[in-house]
């Protein structure tokens, strides 16, 4: 049996004639005698030389851009520039054709928008082949990195009955008739005779229970699918996103922060050292769109020194209120340029401030920790100030916040205090304050957006470009 290869297989085998199998999608078949073929391991196509008059002209005339084919054949040096081997094909299967004049797909440049309405379609193109691999070899990364750092992979439910980031935008989970669902005496729905006997909701983080998890194992992350209800149809949202939640029994803030920027730059230098051709492919990408923008409008960095500048610069560690301090005297905010002033402590920070503090201020990555408690999570570990939590963000070149953490509050007195403030019912998270009750331990943990990863990563624009099929307000097309 003739073993099957893969186009990225092929173009690093040495030709020697022999015969091999390859299938793939046609990019291009020019003159009737060269066809470019690619199976989505690589970017780069293998051309198929097809001697015309040894085939069926039927079938010949059937291949088009797009088509789904088999060539069997011998591998040799190929004739040509721009790649090393070529194979002469011997035998041809049409798999399926791909009609010429409706394929959307066609081999000339596509704008992102009307790539997102061929979201079915546009993995063949190299762009998004290229963020998908990416995407992918990130997704390995990640795991590879806490397997090897003793973590245990936990997966947290994805319906909960409770509320992580206390934002109440949530999508309702439910099989109660929504024309004639029970109601209570008051008129208001009976949630007690819904399928789990109340009200329930997908999940916008695993954090809760990934504690819970952390306090019996140590060491412990999640990684999978959140949601949130948040009417936003901007370039930085999505209703359904995939987060990554690590939580670790007995670590303090800054072992927090450590580990926050150890996993960040090990896991972005390994798609540096195993994704070269597609970051390169889609640095170029960037800097043939950027030609046509204004300078001000440039990235100041191509997109493979970005990603290196996050993996030889050490973190900056500066406090909420260092950080208000050089925004308010800022030249920016005294002429004021920035969009929102910064005029007094207490402000929660824009994307433009933290850009601010890394790109212009200290030219390097920025971790911002000891947040005002009134504008972060209850579940923060309250500091001896009264007024400040400790409370940890990452803050990136491009993109501003990519990480946010902190040390929980293990204190049962205090949680429950800053819980009955938040009028959130203690009967709502009596097992997580049972945590605090039996065995409780100073532990931390933070929150990554994957495709916020990804997309620092790609240097994509948009966050519905780095998903294969995104999930926005009035979009859930595929």
């Amino acid at each position: 049996m003739i073993k099957r290869f893969s186009v990225k297989e092929l173009l690093n085998t040495e030709p020697k004639e022999q015969e091999v199998v390859l299938e793939g999608w046609v990019k291009a078949f020019r003159s009737n005698r060269f066809i470019a073929l690619n199976d989505g391991s690589t970017l780069k196509n293998l051309q198929c030389v097809v001697d015309y008059e040894n085939f069926d002209e039927e079938l010949i005339k059937s291949i088009s851009t797009g088509a789904a084919v088999k060539v069997e054949g011998s591998l040799i040096a190929s004739q040509g520039r721009g790649q090393a081997v070529e194979i002469q094909a011997n035998k041809l299967t049409l798999y399926g054709k791909a009609d010429a004049d409706t394929y959307p797909i066609q081999p000339k440049k596509h704008s992102l928008e009307f790539l997102r309405e061929k979201a079915h379609l546009r993995i063949r193109t190299n762009t998004f082949s290229a963020v998908m691999r990416l995407r992918s070899a990130l997704s390995f990364a990640v795991h590879s990195y806490f397997q090897q750092n003793g973590f245990y992979y936990m997966h947290a439910p994805i319906i909960t009955g409770s509320d992580a980031e206390g934002a109440g935008e949530m999508f309702r989970v439910t099989t109660l008739d929504p024309k004639d669902p029970p109601l209570t005496e008051n008129g208001e729905v009976n949630f007690k005779e819904d399928f789990f006997g109340k009200e329930t909701n997908l999940t916008v983080s695993g954090q809760l229970e990934a504690e819970a998890y952390a306090m019996g194992l140590g060491k412990v992350y999640t990684f999978g699918p959140t949601f949130r209800a948040e009417n936003s149809n901007t370039s930085r949202h999505l209703a359904e996103f995939w987060m990554i939640e690590p939580e670790m029994a007995f670590y303090d803030l800054d072992a927090n922060m450590d580990l926050a920027e150890d996993f960040i730059r090990w896991v972005i230098q390994y798609v540096l050292d195993n994704c070269q051709e597609d970051i390169q492919f889609l640095e170029q990408r960037l800097l043939d769109e950027e030609k046509h923008k204004p300078q001000a409008e440039r990235s100041e960095m191509p997109l493979s020194e970005k990603l290196k500048f996050v993996v030889n610069n050490n973190f900056k560690r500066v406090s909420y209120t260092e950080a208000i301090d050089i925004l308010r005297n800022s030249k920016p905010n005294k002429k004021k340029k920035f969009e929102f002033g910064i005029d007094e402590w207490g402000a929660d920070l824009q994307s433009e401030h933290e850009r601010y503090l890394v790109e212009k201020h200290f030219k390097c990555p920025v971790i911002l920790f000891d947040y005002p408690a009134n504008i972060k999570a209850f579940y923060m570990r309250l500091n001896e100030d009264g007024k400040t939590v400790r409370a940890m963000d990452v803050l990136f070149p491009g993109i501003g916040e990519i990480v946010g953490g902190s040390q929980r509050e293990e204190r049962l007195e205090v949680l429950q205090k800053k819980i009955a403030a938040l009028d959130i019912e203690e009967k709502e998270l009596w097992w997580y304050l049972d945590l605090r009750r039996f065995g409780t331990a100073v532990h931390s943990g933070f929150g990554l957006g994957f495709e916020r990863l990804v997309q620092f990563v790609t240097g994509m624009g948009n966050i519905r470009d780095v998903i294969p099929f995104p999930r926005t307000p009035q979009n859930a097309e595929f």
